[in-house]
């Protein structure tokens, strides 16, 4: 199987009652099956061409996670035209430049997103129709509601002729046809649209499937944004091969509405498996803990001591239970059963293990939600390879790495020359497969910098152990470079100084070839005045900021000789010097970008006179008039 299409119709073949979406519009969810979706997709498919959708042609897709997000990528990709997939996160002026780079010829969007569409379609010159999903209310020459392509693709493939080219166009689709332009969050300039072919995701599904099995009776709830890669190849397009079913959140009034419908649907929905992404990872665990503290010192005491239990007992999740853990497994089952079962009934209690994705999700994480019995399966991926390069399994799981390769990949670790570098050492990691992009739309210099050779060069840095786990460092444009030429990834100790510190919020390390390493900090000053509280000191004042500085250096310090944390990451390379900045990092000052990662470009030139600074003799004391005036401005007295 090639394309998308002979994934689909296969599926539909071999499983056509199995139920494939779930949705809740109203008190439950209900299923569609696949014959029941291929049927929608076919009419929808046929209202495209109804409406003059040509071969090659390009459309917008911009909705929440639902059936017809699916139904309308499928439809889109039947008329052998190609789909581009657009956050529901993006402003006006990020969608505008998505359409109009990619030569959209329609979009389709959903009632919540519309008047961001309304706002920019006259800017758009080569957008020539509107598909509303929830419909609008005086519709214009140029606007078309979901529902009416239905019936008019219906009607199409009532006419003999007309089926038949619809059927000659799908049945005509070519390995090598586009399927997607899919954008890049933009973490640099303008965002790079990623060209897939049918291919890239027929083999990275396959790939996909070579580390996990997938059983047709399984359910997932995609709570992940059905355009991220990660979802849309590991979750929808991984399951339908299998013929299980995907459900999606309910969608609210409001974003934030959808967002807190997620714990109910997931008791509805019990799903099997799941994907998460550091950021909802670390949102769970929360949950959890501020669950747990709630019923009192007693249940938070017996947690800690299960935790405990759980860590030791699974080790580096390969030796699991192996050697003398094995006098474990009672006191094991004991936790389990009176407390890390109850847990998991918050998770719908059939839950099996999250498959990870996103950035680097730290080894404490990983530890703790393999001891409450969900461990995180993470993986390493990223657009331009459809995305799924490796991903540890059930089976073969190592905490800390990014687990074993998809089949049919190949991959190597290359130094700055471009030279492959013996198993153990870092460098870049370098891979080849039928899942690697066809490269940018309209941008042939970054096409041929990062594929050379058909070998797709990912900017990450990362090394294979000789057990064959890969591990991935960080990205290579985020390195720290001393002033001696070594290098080394950041992203390991700003993660530990965020998850490990409740008073640190964010954080950002900075060394390009200077004599040290200097740190930004955002942090989180509601949790900082507690303590100050619990100590008698009056939060805002003079002495109070002073201490509030005091608190954030001892956070640091913990990572050096004789701190908690001691050892877990070279000295050279953690802050001498810290500033604590004056605001957070968001998308709204765009030092964040739609996917929640730093955009570290924007972040030194946005803090440069704070990065200046850092560098002089005044800024090793962190009590500094620089700092001592950002906590006034959190306290708000300045």
């Amino acid at each position: 199987m090639k394309t998308l299409i002979e994934l689909f119709e296969q599926s539909v073949a071999k499983f056509p009652n199995n139920p494939f979406l779930w949705e809740k519009t109203k008190d439950k969810y209900q299923p569609s099956t696949y014959r029941e979706i291929q049927e929608q997709v076919h009419q929808f498919g046929a209202g495209l061409l109804s409406k003059g959708l040509e071969m090659g042609d390009r459309v917008g897709l911009l909705s929440e996670g639902r059936n017809a997000w699916l139904v309308s990528e499928l439809g889109i990709l039947y008329c052998n035209a190609i789909n581009v997939p657009l956050s529901v996160k993006l402003e006006p002026s990020e969608l505008k430049f998505r359409l109009e780079h990619s030569g959209a010829k329609m979009v389709i969007v959903s009632g919540q997103q519309a008047e961001k569409i309304e706002s920019i379609r006259q800017e758009v010159p080569s957008l020539e129709k509107v598909i509303y999903i929830d419909g609008k209310e005086n519709q214009g020459p140029n606007d078309l509601s979901y529902d009416d392509l239905i019936k008019e693709g219906k009607a199409y493939l009532n006419d003999p002729e007309k089926k038949a080219t619809f059927d000659l166009i799908w049945q005509g689709i070519q390995p090598d046809d586009l399927a997607n332009i899919s954008y890049t969050s933009g973490t640099t300039a303008d965002p790079k649209g990623i060209m897939l072919s049918h291919l890239n995701y027929a083999a990275n599904v396959a790939q996909s499937n070579s580390l996990m099995d997938i059983d047709e009776s399984f359910r997932t709830l995609a709570i992940l944004p059905w355009d991220h890669s990660f979802a849309h190849t590991a979750c929808l397009y991984s399951f339908m091969v299998n013929g299980a079913s995907i459900g999606s959140v309910q969608i609210g009034r409001s974003p934030m509405e959808t967002l807190r419908n997620v714990p109910n649907n997931i008791k509805e929905l019990r799903p099997n498996i799941m994907m998460s992404v550091p950021a909802l990872s670390k949102n769970f665990r929360k949950n959890i803990e501020k669950n747990i503290q709630a019923k009192g010192k007693t249940a938070e005491k017996l947690f800690k001591q299960g935790l405990k239990v759980a860590y030791a007992y699974n080790g580096d999740g390969w030796n699991k239970g192996k050697g003398w853990r094995a006098f474990m497994k009672p006191a094991v089952a004991f936790y389990d059963k009176i407390l890390f079962s109850k847990i998991r009934e918050a998770f719908g209690g059939e839950l099996k293990f999250f498959v990870g994705g996103g950035a680097l999700l730290d080894i404490e994480l990983q530890r703790f939600f393999a001891a409450i019995g969900v461990p995180v399966c993470q993986g390493y991926g990223l657009s331009e390879a459809s995305p799924v390069i490796s991903s540890n399994a059930l089976h073969a799981i190592k905490f800390g790495s990014s687990g074993r390769l998809v089949k049919d990949l190949e991959l190597k670790i290359s130094d700055d020359e471009g030279k492959e570098v013996p198993i153990g050492e870092k460098g870049e990691i370098v891979i080849k497969g039928d899942n690697v992009m066809v490269g940018y739309w309209k941008n042939p210099k970054a096409s041929a910098e990062t594929l050379k050779d058909g070998w797709l060069h990912t900017g990450d840095m990362g090394y294979m152990s000789k057990d064959g786990f890969l591990y991935v460092l960080g990205r290579f444009k985020s390195l720290l470079i001393g002033n001696d030429g070594e290098k080394f990834s950041p992203e390991g100790i700003e993660e530990a100084l965020v998850d490990q510190s409740e008073f640190i919020d964010q954080a950002m390390l900075y060394n390009n070839q200077n004599p040290y390493t200097s740190g930004m900090l955002v942090p989180n000053i509601a949790a900082i005045n507690r303590k100050l509280q619990k100590m008698n000191i009056e939060p805002g004042t003079e002495e109070g900021n002073q201490k509030t500085l005091e608190i954030i250096k001892q956070e640091v310090d913990a990572y050096r000789k004789g701190g908690k944390y001691e050892g877990e990451f070279p000295e050279r390379w953690l802050p001498t010097t810290i500033a604590v900045l004056p605001e957070a990092f968001t998308e709204q000052n765009h030092l964040m970008n739609s996917t929640m990662k730093m955009v570290r470009g924007k972040i030194t030139e946005y803090f440069s006179k704070e990065l200046e600074f850092l560098y002089t003799a005044e800024a090793r004391n962190i009590i500094n008039p620089m700092n001592m005036e950002a906590v006034a401005k959190w306290n708000g007295t300045l």
